[in-house]
Formats: structure tokens, C-alpha cells, sequence
């Protein structure tokens, strides 16, 4: 059985995203250099078919982020499209007709739709009954893979709060967001105790690696 893992950037300041989320800015306002490292990794290039970008300590980590996965879930704003019901024509997220994911990946939302299938084996399921549903999902097409949370913060912690996280693995990048989405804003009382399994410093960003104490 694989383990169910949260990969999240986060500012210094402990946002995950600014305000005003949107289609024009994913992440938000206060959010605009939020995401430079990322794009420069030469395991990031790789996920859309392009060659280049820099190699070192921070593409080896992300290169293993994406290792060994079998399924991914999201929630609505990372698929990206706004709130309530979805427009016409249907937003297909933020990624283009290849998204780096290349594995089914299960959409948590309140509004209902049709499987989207893209190019490079991602199909988006739309799940609308609830983590524990998407996550059994997930597991079920994953088998002995691993299942990556990809965020938003709310996603996050809402599988945290209800103890389904196996591992937890922070980006975190000297940018201070100011306001946001922040994440542990919803954990309650549920706070996890952590046991931290690796901590890598990258020209530009440092990755913490954590295991949920069970």
C-alpha cells in the first residue's frame, strides 16, 4: 500500500497562495514571484516534454516529488476555473492541454462534471462527495503507488484534521505574501504531531520533509 503525501509551497510567512485568487493569477495577489524557482527546475521542464532548466539539490527533490505516484488529488482552486457552477465552455485548468500530472488526478468540488481527459495520461475526476470519496478513489487507482494532495491549503487541512496524511512536504521560499490562504488555518484541535525526515537547502528555496506521528 502506498502512502498519501501533501507536496505545498509556502511563504516564509506561511501562506500558500494570496488573495483574490483568479484565472489571470492562480495564486493570487501578492503572489508574483511566488513561483520563479519552480519554473526553472530541470525536472519541471521534463513534466511538459521541454528539455533544460537548472539541476542541484532543489530538482532533485522535485524530480522525487513526482516519483512513484499512481494518483493525485486537488482541490478546486488548484484545478483552477473560479467557484460555483462551472462556465461554458468548461475551464480545462491552468496547465494547457498537457498539465504535469500525468496521472489521474481527483478534483474535490461541490459542483458536478464529466471526467476531462488531457494528453500525457492526466484524466480529471470531479468528486463531489467529500475527501474520504476522492481519496478512496484515489487509492483504488494507485494501488501500491503513492497518492499526492497537491493542495490548496483547505484540501490540506482538511486531510490533516482527519488524520489521512502519511507524510508531509513543505516548499518553503523566502517571499513574504503578506494575506491568504494560509496553511494549519483549519486544523483545530487536529494538529498532527510531526517527525521531521529530511531537510534539503536549494539555492532558492528549502524543502522540510515531515512524518505524521501516528
Amino acid at each position: 500500500m502506498g502512502k498519501v503525501r501533501i507536496h505545498m509551497m509556502m511563504s516564509l510567512d506561511g501562506y500558500v497562495a494570496g488573495t483574490n485568487q483568479r484565472v489571470d493569477a492562480p495564486f493570487g495577489d501578492g503572489a508574483e514571484h511566488f513561483l520563479d524557482w519552480v519554473f526553472k527546475q530541470r525536472s519541471f521542464n521534463a513534466l511538459f516534454g521541454k528539455e533544460g532548466g537548472e539541476t542541484g539539490p532543489t530538482d532533485d527533490v522535485m524530480r522525487e516529488t513526482m516519483e512513484g505516484l499512481g494518483a493525485q488529488i486537488l482541490g478546486r482552486h488548484m484545478f483552477g476555473g473560479g467557484t460555483g457552477e462551472w462556465p461554458e465552455p468548461a475551464w480545462d485548468g491552468w496547465w494547457g492541454p498537457n498539465p504535469p500530472y500525468h496521472t489521474p488526478v481527483f478534483v474535490v468540488t461541490h459542483h458536478p462534471r464529466q471526467p476531462l481527459v488531457m494528453e500525457g495520461g492526466t484524466t480529471f475526476y470531479f468528486v463531489t462527495d467529500g475527501i474520504e470519496s476522492a481519496l478512496r478513489q484515489a487509492k483504488d487507482v494507485a494501488g501500491d503507488l503513492d497518492v499526492r494532495i497537491g493542495g490548496g491549503g483547505q484540501i490540506a487541512d482538511e486531510y490533516l484534521r482527519a488524520g489521512l496524511v502519511d507524510e508531509l512536504e513543505l516548499h518553503i521560499v523566502p517571499w513574504i505574501m503578506g494575506d491568504g490562504v494560509r496553511l494549519f488555518a483549519g486544523l483545530g484541535d487536529a494538529r498532527p504531531r510531526l517527525e521531521q525526515i529530511r531537510s534539503v537547502a536549494g539555492a532558492e528555496v528549502t524543502h522540510l520533509t515531515y512524518r505524521i506521528v501516528r
